[in-house]
């Protein structure tokens, strides 16, 4: 998969939708702020919960925005491998599967 690709035409029918929706956009635009602010947890170690959420819930999109988040945060490859064994550990084969994609973004995304 090209998830720099992928993650563009997400963006665009995102768009689309909050064109219809903007008042659920700036809802959850407002709810995700606050949620991803530096407190006991830092922004990455939230990033990283939040990822493995889009892993257990098979979501390709939310692992491209959490992924490129971590990319962003400057995540080590180290790291987001020890997060993904955590993940698999915890969801099993279809777990292993999504990790898989998320280490595909996660080197694709280092590349850009």
């Amino acid at each position: 998969m090209d998830w720099n690709k992928f993650l563009s035409e997400t963006k665009s029918c995102f768009n689309t939708l909050e064109q219809e929706t903007p008042d659920t956009f700036k809802g959850f635009g407002i709810m995700g702020k606050e949620a991803k602010k530096n407190g006991a947890l830092s922004e990455k170690t939230k990033e990283l919960i939040a990822l493995g959420i889009a892993i257990a819930t098979r979501c390709d999109s939310c692992i491209a925005f959490h992924v490129q988040s971590l990319v962003r945060l400057e995540t080590s490859r180290t790291e987001m491998i020890e997060a993904l064994s955590m993940c698999s550990f915890m969801g099993g084969g279809p777990s292993i599967a999504f990790s898989a994609k998320a280490l595909e973004a996660f080197d694709q995304f280092n590349q850009s």
